[in-house]
C-alpha cells in the first residue's frame, strides 16, 4: 500500500508507516531526513495533520482507508478514531437549511456544510437545492462544517482532474500530454508539485486512476434522482479521522527519535500552538534535548501564564468537543499544574451534585499536565464549600489558550455533606458497546474512578 504523509507528525509517521507501507511522495527535508529514495508514486492513501494540529485525517481508497485508520488508532490508549460523513471530493445533494452573512448551511443529509456565496452564481435563499462537492472535509472536533463547492473535481495527490476547468501549463503538464492516458471529456488535469519527480508510468497511473473516479462521478451524478431528499451523490474517496491524546503524542515523539533528534514533548509542544513549531526546531537543532518534558518552559514561553484566560474543551468520544467555559488562570506551578476560576452564573444545578447553583459562586479547578483527571471545588460567595466533581478523562493538556481532553464518562462527585458517589459507569459501558471507546481504555478509566474514590 502506497501512503502519503503531510503535517507535524509526518516523521514520525514515516518511520511508523514504512516498514508495513510505502511512503510515497515524501517532501524534500523527509527524504534528507531519512536518507532514503521515496518514490514519486500514486498514493492509494494520504495521512494528513489536521489545522489545529490535533490528530491527523485518512483519505482513499477504502481499503487503505480502513487498514490505516486501524494502525494509528493502535498508537496510544488514548486515540479515537471516526467515520467522516463527509469526506474531500463527496457529492451530495444538499438543500440550503440556513443563510447567514457570508454564505448558506447546506443539509446534506447526514451532515451539513458551508456553502459560501462566493462559490454560487445569484441569489442563494432558503429552500434552494443544489449539487455540491465537499472541498474542505473538517473534522468532528473543529465544530465546524465542511466546506462546499458547486464545481466538481477529482481529488488526488499527483493530479487532480477538474469538470469545465483549466489544466495544468508548466513543464509537467506537456510531459502528461506524451501519457497513453486521457482525462474523460470535459475534464481538466492539474499536476501537484510532487508529479515534478514522478516517471511518466506514475504519472499515468495517476490520471487513470483519477479518470475512472471521474466516470464514477458522473454516473453517479446521471443515475441520481434530483427529486430525492438531501444525500450522497457519489464519494470517489473514503474518509476517517483519528485525534491523539497525550500519550499518543509521546509514543509518536519516540518513533521520531528512532530518525532525528526529537525534544521531550515534541508533537506536545508543536500540537499546542504553531508559533511554538520554530522554536521547537531551533532548540533540536542546537543541542540534544534530554529529560522530562519542558512544562515551565513552554508555558512561560508561550502561556498559559497567571491573569491569562483559558477554555475548558471537554471532549467526547463521538467526536464532539464541548467548550464548557473560559476562565482565568490564578495559579501556575512551574511543576506541571494551573488552576482555573470560573464565576458562575445562577440557575439549575451542578450535574450528580444535586445543588442548586447561584449566581456568584465560584468553580475552582487544578488541572495536571498528563493526569487522567481533574477536579473542580463548588464554593459558594461566602466560601463555603458546595461539592466536588471530578471528571476521569485522557491525559490532560494545557494549552496555551485552552485545557484539552476526552471525557470518558465515568466520573467521582463528593457532596456538601461529605457523601462520596462514583457516576456515569453506564455511559461508559455503552460507549464500548457502540465502539466509540476501547476496552483499554475504559478499564483505565474505571481504574482511575476507583483510586478516585478510595482517595476522597
Amino acid at each position: 500500500m502506497n501512503v502519503r504523509v503531510r503535517g507535524i507528525y509526518t516523521t514520525a509517521l514515516t518511520e511508523l508507516l514504512r516498514g508495513d507501507h510505502d511512503v510515497v511522495q515524501a517532501s524534500p527535508p523527509i527524504r534528507e531526513r531519512f536518507d532514503a529514495e521515496f518514490p514519486a508514486d500514486v498514493a492509494d492513501a494520504t495521512v494528513d495533520t489536521t489545522d489545529d494540529r490535533q490528530g491527523v485525517g485518512v483519505s482513499g481508497e477504502e481499503g487503505a482507508v480502513a487498514a490505516l485508520r486501524e494502525r494509528l488508532r493502535g498508537v496510544g490508549r488514548d486515540a479515537f478514531d471516526w467515520d467522516d460523513p463527509a469526506p474531500r471530493g463527496a457529492v451530495f445533494q444538499g438543500v440550503v437549511s440556513e443563510t447567514l452573512g457570508s454564505g448558506a448551511v447546506v443539509d446534506l443529509g447526514e451532515a451539513e456544510g458551508f456553502l459560501p456565496y462566493n462559490r454560487v452564481d445569484g441569489y442563494v435563499n432558503e429552500g434552494d437545492t443544489y449539487r455540491l462537492q465537499v472541498a474542505g472535509p473538517e473534522p468532528p472536533w473543529s465544530g465546524d462544517r465542511p466546506s462546499l463547492a458547486t464545481d466538481l473535481r477529482v481529488p488526488g495527490g499527483l493530479v487532480e482532474l477538474r469538470r469545465g476547468g483549466g489544466g495544468s501549463t508548466n513543464e509537467t503538464a506537456r510531459m502528461a500530454d506524451l501519457l497513453p492516458v486521457d482525462p474523460p471529456e470535459g475534464w481538466a488535469p492539474r499536476w501537484s508539485r510532487a508529479a515534478d519527480d514522478a516517471s511518466l508510468d506514475a504519472m499515468a497511473a495517476a490520471l487513470e486512476r483519477a479518470a475512472e473516479r471521474a466516470e464514477d462521478v458522473m454516473a453517479a451524478v446521471a443515475d441520481f434522482d434530483a427529486d430525492d431528499a438531501p444525500g450522497r451523490v457519489a464519494e470517489p474517496q473514503s474518509g476517517a479521522w483519528i485525534w491523539f491524546g497525550r500519550e499518543c503524542r509521546f509514543e509518536l515523539d519516540e518513533h521520531r527519535r528512532a530518525v532525528e533528534t526529537t525534544m521531550p514533548g515534541h508533537h506536545r509542544t508543536k500540537a499546542a500552538t504553531d508559533a511554538a513549531s520554530a522554536a521547537v526546531d531551533f532548540a533540536e537543532a542546537l543541542c540534544e534535548p534530554s529529560g522530562e518534558f519542558p512544562f515551565d518552559v513552554v508555558t512561560r514561553q508561550f502561556g498559559p501564564q497567571r491573569g491569562d484566560d483559558v477554555a475548558i474543551e471537554h471532549g467526547k468520544p463521538d467526536g464532539r468537543r464541548v467548550t464548557l467555559g473560559r476562565g482565568e488562570v490564578t495559579e501556575r506551578d512551574p511543576e506541571g499544574s494551573i488552576v482555573v476560576e470560573r464565576e458562575m452564573t445562577g440557575g439549575g444545578t451542578y450535574d450528580a451534585l444535586g445543588v442548586d447553583r447561584r449566581a456568584g459562586d465560584v468553580a475552582r479547578t487544578t488541572f495536571v499536565e498528563g493526569r487522567w483527571w481533574y477536579a473542580t471545588v463548588y464554593e459558594g460567595s461566602d466560601g463555603q464549600r458546595r461539592g466536588t466533581y471530578v471528571n476521569v478523562c485522557t491525559p490532560v493538556e494545557i494549552f496555551p489558550d485552552s485545557v484539552r481532553y476526552v471525557d470518558l464518562h465515568v466520573d467521582v462527585v463528593k457532596g456538601p455533606d461529605g457523601e462520596v458517589r462514583r457516576v456515569d459507569d453506564d455511559e461508559l459501558d455503552a460507549a464500548v458497546d457502540a465502539g466509540r471507546m476501547s476496552e483499554p481504555l475504559a478499564e483505565r478509566a474505571r481504574e482511575v474512578a476507583s483510586s478516585i474514590e478510595s482517595a476522597l
